[in-house]
This record gives structure tokens, C-alpha cells and sequence, in this order.
């Protein structure tokens, strides 16, 4: 054998066993690291576990808005089975939807609201002074995000707003993002109160009309030429805001007794902005009033017997 063939054999081997190391090393710091993620989780999963049994409101209301968020979810997938539904049927939806967030901010928000208010010793006109500055500051709190937030109506696109196509997606996300929003708010004080039917009442209403508006939120998108996939992920990212709102809303109420009033009321508050500044008028912008009005009412009677029968 030659120096030269030697010279190469030499470098050979220890390029294979630098080779060798590097790869055990490379190895070593993944199984390091899978190991640090798994003992995080637990760590957290414990923590978690013990928070919960501090603060039930909380593990509840999570319960209650991720619920809310998974219909949202599959209603959105329905656009994976139907291309479109009719411009009346979607009003209809939506007017539905909005007569059950109507009947929830009422009966489930602000009433109660003026209700612990009193039972923490305010007299029946500063009740209603209280819960009325509380409504106020929920609705100004929604109108704020929706001047800070950059957002397209998902029926009535803006025409000042130009974007990529792939950036109109992510408009109509957070357009829905700051409707869902109050509802998770709604589900997590609601359950921060001390009424747990009217709690149950609540979730369950918000999570029946989260279904079909999933639904025409995903259609709104597909008929503007978006794959069925993506309106369907777009319309399922829009509902994971829902148990953000909810831990809120139930950690908000946590902070004090003096807080629930409050808490409540500017739920309420947000809701109803909510209806009036984005449902009720998207609902009536493609000429069927009557059947979205006709949809608001059985959607606030729904409301108003869920809250009779499990409240």
C-alpha cells in the first residue's frame, strides 16, 4: 500500500468516526431535549391540575368555551360536504345566532349582573348604574379592537382594504376572531357566577349558534374562491379564541366578588355591540330582512327557554 492510499485511509476513518460522534452528539441533545419537553408537560399538567382544583370556575369555563370553539369547528367542516346555501338561508343563520346572543346578554349576563350588584349591597339605582357603565365599557372594549385590529366583514368585504389574497384570509379570521371573542368572555363569567344552570344555560346557547356560523363564515369564503380546506381551517382558527375568552372571563370574576357585577355586565355589553355593529347588519345587507328578523326571534326564544328550562 502506498503513503498516499495510507494518508487516505487515515483521513477516511477519522472522518467517519468524527462522523460517528457528531451524529451520537446530535442524538444526545434530541433525546435531551424530548426529555425536557415531556418533563415540562408534566410539571405543567401537575401545576395545571392543582390551579383547578383552586379555581373550578376556571377548569369549567374552559370546558365550556372549548366546547363552543369545537362546534365552531364543525360547522365550519360542513363546507367540506356542501359548496354553498342559499343568500336567505345564511341570513337566516345568522339572525338566528344573533337572537341567541341577544337572549344570553340579557338573560344570562345583564340581569344577573344587576342582580349581584345588589346582593353586594347596592341599592337598585346604583345597580342599574353600575351594570350600565359596565355594558358601556364592554361595548367600547370591542369597538377599540376593532379599530386596532386590521379585519374584512366576512359577507360585505371592505373595498379601502387591500391585500394579497392569501392576507384577505387572515382578515376574515380576525373579523370572526372579534365576534368570538365576547362569547368566550360571555362562557367564562357566566360560569365565575355562583348560578350554574343559567351557566350551562349560557355555553349551550353560544354553542348552538356557533355551529351554523362556523358554517356560513367557511361558505362566505368558499364562494370567494377559497378551497374547501382552507375556508374550513379559516373558519375553525376564528373559534379558538372562545376558551382564551373564557379563562379571562372566569379568572376576571375570580379577582373579587365586587368584580362579577362588573365582569358580566361588560360582557353583556361586548355582546351586544357585537350584534348590533356586525350580525344584525350583516344579516340585512342582502336584502332578506324579514327572514334574518324572523331568524333573530327563534334564535332569542331558543335562548330564553334554554335559560327557563336548565337555569
Amino acid at each position: 500500500m502506498t503513503q498516499a492510499q495510507l494518508r487516505k485511509l487515515i483521513s477516511f476513518d477519522r472522518d467517519s468516526t468524527r462522523g460517528r460522534i457528531l451524529a451520537s452528539l446530535r442524538w444526545r441533545q434530541w433525546a435531551m431535549l424530548v426529555l425536557g419537553v415531556v418533563c415540562l408537560g408534566i410539571k405543567s399538567y401537575d401545576a395545571l391540575q392543582a390551579f383547578f382544583l383552586t379555581h373550578p370556575e376556571v377548569r369549567l369555563a374552559l370546558i365550556g368555551s372549548s366546547a363552543a370553539a369545537g362546534l365552531t369547528a364543525l360547522g365550519a367542516l360542513g363546507v367540506l360536504l356542501t359548496r354553498r346555501i342559499s343568500e336567505r338561508t345564511q341570513d337566516v343563520l345568522l339572525g338566528y345566532g344573533g337572537g341567541i346572543m341577544l337572549a344570553a346578554s340579557v338573560f344570562s349576563l345583564i340581569l344577573p349582573a344587576m342582580h349581584h350588584a345588589e346582593l353586594l349591597g347596592y341599592g337598585k339605582t346604583a345597580s342599574v348604574l353600575l351594570t350600565t357603565t359596565g355594558i358601556m365599557l364592554g361595548a367600547i372594549f370591542i369597538l377599540a379592537l376593532n379599530h386596532l385590529i386590521p379585519h374584512q366583514h366576512f359577507i360585505a368585504p371592505n373595498p379601502a382594504i387591500h391585500a394579497s389574497r392569501t392576507g384577505r384570509i387572515w382578515m376574515f379570521v380576525m373579523a370572526v376572531t372579534i365576534h368570538n371573542f365576547p362569547e368566550g368572555l360571555a362562557i367564562g363569567v357566566g360560569f365565575g357566577g355562583d348560578d350554574i344552570g343559567k351557566s350551562i344555560a349560557l355555553a349551550t346557547g353560544i354553542g348552538i349558534q356557533d355551529i351554523p356560523e362556523g358554517l356560513v363564515v367557511a361558505l362566505a369564503l368558499r364562494t370567494l374562491g377559497y378551497s374547501a380546506l382552507k375556508s374550513a381551517g379559516a373558519g375553525i382558527l376564528s373559534g379558538l379564541v372562545e376558551p382564551i375568552g373564557g379563562v379571562l372571563g372566569a379568572l376576571a370574576t375570580g379577582v373579587s366578588a365586587t368584580a362579577l357585577p362588573w365582569a358580566m355586565a361588560g360582557a353583556g355589553g361586548a355582546m351586544l355591540f357585537v350584534i348590533s355593529h356586525e350580525v344584525i347588519p350583516e344579516s340585512h345587507r342582502q336584502g332578506h330582512e324579514t327572514q334574518a328578523t324572523l331568524g333573530l326571534m327563534a334564535g332569542f326564544v331558543t335562548m330564553m327557554l334554554l335559560d327557563t328550562l336548565i337555569g
